[in-house]
């Protein structure tokens, strides 16, 4: 029973932040519409969130363990509470920018701390693999109900009105809830607590990196672990592909309802609404990942998924630049271009999961929490660099080449899964050392 409740409090807390992380395409929007400012100004709260990400995996992750991965969850739900309440009672651009400070620093502990846990309720790489792929197919879940959530609260006559800020009092209430359940549930977490240090020291393949046969068996700060493991292949391979997925997916994701509003001509909520496409293709991508993931083996999947990609925008874009407003204004009236482009979330939806467990389940558990602080981080600088690229060429020019430009990263990713898919073959042959036991000391 307790295994359940912990499970579902995962789920919750990721679909919560799901919202308030995806929202922030949304909230750009609105905030140009509500407070008059231009896009790349809007496109600070992107980097209020992602810098924030960054800066606080990079500070505590590796010392999560010592506070505990269930202390942490609950400290990030009390933060975002108190921000939620914020929005309503001081309706600002500079309380928007608040937020997404705390929105960020709190889901840099979530993160962790859910990935982690993850590595403590499973016990092999393929239930590593099916549990983070509906863990994360939930986020996208929660980000395809975030869309229609704060489309109820906008007024469709007249955007700019500040009633869209009351969507936070009901997410402050939803995320009490949960705060309760993750309180109420229970987490071994003694496995987590082993000499991270001691693992970190003997890798596999550990005569190939003389980084790592420079450590010494004096005790190492928990902040050593991240930056000995940059120097592992394996990682930072994984690294340049999660920063140049995470790129990608920003560019469409934060900038999909203001390319839907200016491209395509649509009202503000009709342009959110349609942008929660892509959210809920990449749900359903995620989910049916891993059924998949049976069958194919994960490195051809992505590759076909990287290469549909390109495929998607070369054809579709010219569609959205051709496109005129419609007639009526109401969702079926839409172009075609705004119900295609967004199924490029079915094609990216394995990437980011199957990536990370590979790397993850690679690793012995103590250096999850630092492994997972890395992610956080290069992820953050993913977004941010994507959202503020996508943000310029978008006012300079347009749209479509705000879009166009996602190709050349996707040509980039191609070529680190490659090497990322070498890298993790090689490790997987590799003798094993005292370190990838759960018992190290």
């Amino acid at each position: 029973m307790n295994r359940w409740r912990i499970l579902a409090a995962l789920a919750l807390i990721y679909m919560l932040f799901a919202v308030l992380l995806n929202s922030v395409g949304t909230v750009i929007l609105q905030s140009i519409v509500t407070f008059g400012i231009d896009k790349p100004q809007a496109s600070i709260l992107e980097a209020c969130k992602d810098l924030t990400i960054a800066a606080t995996s990079l500070l505590v992750a590796s010392f999560l363990p010592a506070v505990g991965y269930r202390r942490s969850m609950m400290l990030g739900l009390v933060l975002v509470t108190v921000a939620c309440l914020a929005m309503p009672m001081f309706p600002a651009f500079r309380t928007t920018e608040l937020l997404f400070v705390c929105v960020g620093l709190s889901f840099a502990l979530i993160k962790v701390a859910v990935y982690s846990s993850i590595g403590l309720l499973t016990t092999d790489q393929a239930s590593h693999s099916r549990l983070t792929n509906l863990i994360e197919g939930l986020f996208m879940v929660g980000v395809l109900c975030g869309g229609w959530l704060f489309s109820a609260f906008i007024d469709p006559v007249a955007p700019a009105n500040a009633s869209w800020f009351r969507v936070y009092w009901l997410l402050a209430a939803i995320a009490c809830a949960v705060l309760v359940l993750v309180k109420s549930s229970r987490l071994d977490e003694s496995q987590s607590r082993a000499a991270a240090s001691a693992a970190i020291s003997a890798t596999p393949g550990a005569a190939a990196h003389t980084a790592v046969q420079a450590a010494t068996a004096a005790p190492q700060r928990p902040f050593d672990d991240m930056l000995r493991m940059l120097g592992w292949p394996l990682v930072y391979c994984f690294l340049a592909s999660a920063f140049l997925y995470v790129l990608i997916e920003q560019s469409f994701g934060t900038w999909l309802p203001t390319f839907n509003r200016e491209v395509l001509m649509l009202p503000n909520t009709v342009s959110i609404q349609l942008a929660s496409i892509l959210a809920g293709a990449t749900a359903l991508g995620r989910i049916g990942a891993g059924m998949l993931l049976k069958r194919v083996r994960w490195h051809v999947l992505l590759n076909a998924c990287v290469l549909a990609m390109g495929l998607l925008i070369v054809l579709t874009l010219p569609l959205a630049a051709h496109a005129s407003r419609p007639a009526r204004l109401g969702w079926l009236d839409a172009p075609l271009a705004a119900y295609v482009i967004p199924l490029i979330g079915l094609l990216m939806a394995p990437i980011y999961p199957v990536i990370n467990s590979v790397a993850l389940s690679s690793l012995p558990k103590p250096l999850h929490a630092a492994m997972t602080g890395l992610i956080l981080l290069f992820s953050a600088l993913g977004g941010t660099l994507g959202s503020r690229i996508t943000a310029i060429v978008f006012s300079r020019f347009d749209g479509v080449h705000a879009f166009y430009f996602s190709l050349l990263p996707m040509l980039l990713l191609l070529l680190t899964l490659s090497r990322f898919r070498r890298e993790s073959e090689r490790a997987s042959v590799m003798p094993v050392g005292p370190a990838f036991s759960s018992t190290a000391a």
